[in-house]
């Protein structure tokens, strides 16, 4: 669990500095875009691959959080996907990736809160 959390201290860092980079910096905010979107990537498969499994093999009540969680994972690798094929010049970039930020943060929320204890016990 202390990499995941480490995972996640790095990606909301990550959103911070590219909520900070001007309207203009698009160079630096397609960068910054694509690399917390290959973090997501590898981030959800360790999630999908390693940890969801062993959470429901030790706490079957943990079913309902792992669904939710594979639901709001498909729906970031959508606008990940989407983000990854964009210019940053198009109109929607900064709103998608803001979105983004939005969808780990509660993920990121739930995952800290409920499941880890969960997975603790």
């Amino acid at each position: 669990m202390e990499l995941l959390q480490r995972d996640h201290s790095q990606v909301k860092a990550a959103f911070k500095e590219y909520e900070a980079l001007g309207n203009k910096a698009y160079a630096s905010k397609k960068k910054l875009a694509d690399s917390i979107c290959s973090d997501l990537v590898k981030h959800t498969l360790i999630e999908e691959e390693i940890f969801y499994p062993a959470v429901q093999n030790g706490a079957k009540e943990a079913q309902d959080m792992i669904d939710e969680a594979m639901v709001e994972h498909a729906s970031a690798k959508e606008l990940i996907a989407q983000i990854q094929a964009m210019a940053p010049e198009e109109e929607l970039f900064d709103a998608k990736v803001k979105v983004l930020s939005e969808q780990i943060d509660h993920h990121v929320k739930e995952e800290e809160e409920e499941m880890f204890p969960l997975a603790k016990k």
